[in-house]
């Protein structure tokens, strides 16, 4: 047999590396990885991989301890953890995806890289099925309907608007993404876009997005989604870990925007239309 030159020892700092090499069957090969991928990946949750830093805060010394062939982490980022994973000596992959088509190039180049190019493929395609198939479902059902326009918003403080693949999934999932994406922004610019829903994913807090604070704080009581209860909260890893991950939210997106023709799904969650407190009032506590 001819010998396999293809990594044998993965250190993953990054969520979607670590999603993708699982999604190519190559999670076995994944010998150390970041604690949010244990969150996010159930073939790491309760495996034997050594726990190090992630692509903002890498160390050099963890990556060594590892003996990793490969590193895959994503850039860019923290300069100095860019310089922790070069001091380390291992081979260094790095991604920085923008787009649903640089996302798939990044499957496609870690599925080469892994030697295992027609799984790659396998995965592309059926991400790209799946899409198609909410697109299809979401499709207007007649002339001249408006789309409802979408605010998502990837962190509050300061107040960022979510990536441009999240603005290509609200489009297939039937609505409009309004913002820059991926820009920083203000609580007035976005009311004064006075979007139909809004969806607040938040790099980090999982599904604790604390919904009525940010809207009584912002002053966002006379805003549509507000009026309407159209304020959600949607997983952390569903929108923010460009890998196949992001199929789980789409249909989060698309229940959002067309509750009536999807079901809600787990990791997604509305505002509670009854606060303690009035939402457009101020808290005394």
């Amino acid at each position: 047999m001819p010998n396999d030159y293809t990594p044998q020892r993965v250190a993953s700092l990054q969520p979607s590396a670590t999603v993708i090499l699982a999604a190519l069957g190559r999670a076995d090969r994944v010998v150390a990885c970041t604690k949010y991928c244990a969150e996010v990946c159930p073939e790491v949750r309760h495996g034997w991989q050594i726990i190090i830093a992630d692509s903002w805060t890498a160390k050099a010394a963890e990556i060594v301890d590892a003996r990793p062939d490969l590193v895959i982490a994503a850039v860019p980022y923290q300069e100095k953890a860019v310089v922790e994973i070069l001091k380390s000596g291992a081979r260094f992959l790095g991604l920085a995806p923008k787009t649903l088509a640089e996302i798939y190039a990044d499957i496609a180049a870690i599925a080469g890289i892994m030697g295992v190019l027609e799984r790659g493929q396998e995965v592309i395609a059926d991400m790209q099925r799946q899409i198609d198939e909410v697109r299809i479902q979401s499709r207007p059902r007649s002339n001249g309907t408006r789309r409802l326009r979408v605010f998502c918003e990837e962190w509050g403080r300061p107040l960022i608007a979510s990536q441009r693949w999240v603005a290509e999934l609200v489009d297939a999932a039937g609505g409009e993404c309004v913002g820059v994406p991926g820009a920083q922004t203000s609580a007035e610019t976005v009311l004064s876009l006075d979007p139909d829903v809004f969806v607040a994913a938040w790099c980090g807090a999982g599904d604790r997005v604390p919904l009525e604070k940010i809207v009584r704080e912002r002053g966002w009581a006379e805003m549509r989604a507000v009026r309407q209860n159209r304020v959600y909260c949607i997983r952390d890893e569903f929108l923010n870990t460009p890998a196949p991950t992001l199929l789980q939210g789409l249909r989060a997106l698309a229940a959002a925007i067309h509750p009536d023709r999807f079901p809600q799904p787990a990791g997604l969650r509305c505002i509670t239309p009854h606060s303690p407190h009035p939402i457009g009032a101020k808290s005394q506590a």
